[in-house]
């Protein structure tokens, strides 16, 4: 069993920056691939961005590339999302996701582990 705790989510103005941290109970940190995902007021839940069990392979939604930034610090069990240029559109709870396997996924049907989510909010 894998327990994640988001934190880092609040209000900023459009164009400022977030930085969305995961905390993953899991001894075994650095054999899950990890991801990102947000899901906006009336809309599905959506793929935002994942990174491999040792950072070196990420992906991310065409619609936050450039903007955000995927990391993990297997020493300390944390995967972190740079969110910069926040847009409105961007506004959405934001999920922390695990899966057992060490190569990231798009779709969350791959990930058993989720956290409670973190809310962001972008003021135009």
């Amino acid at each position: 069993q894998v327990q994640l705790v988001e934190s880092g989510g609040g209000l900023v103005q459009a164009g400022g920056s977030l930085r969305l941290s995961c905390r993953a109970s899991a001894r075994t940190f650095s054999t899950y691939a990890m991801a990102w995902f947000r899901q906006a007021p009336g809309k599905e839940r959506e793929f935002v961005a994942a990174i491999s069990w040792s950072g070196g392979s990420t992906n991310y939604a065409d619609s936050v590339k450039a903007r955000f930034t995927i990391s993990r610090e297997n020493a300390k069990n944390t995967v972190n999302l740079q969110m910069n240029s926040l847009k409105p559109e961007d506004t959405a709870v934001y999920y922390c996701a695990a899966r057992t396997g060490r190569t990231p996924r798009l779709s969350e049907n791959e990930y058993a582990y989720w956290g409670q989510g973190t809310q962001v909010t972008v003021s135009s």
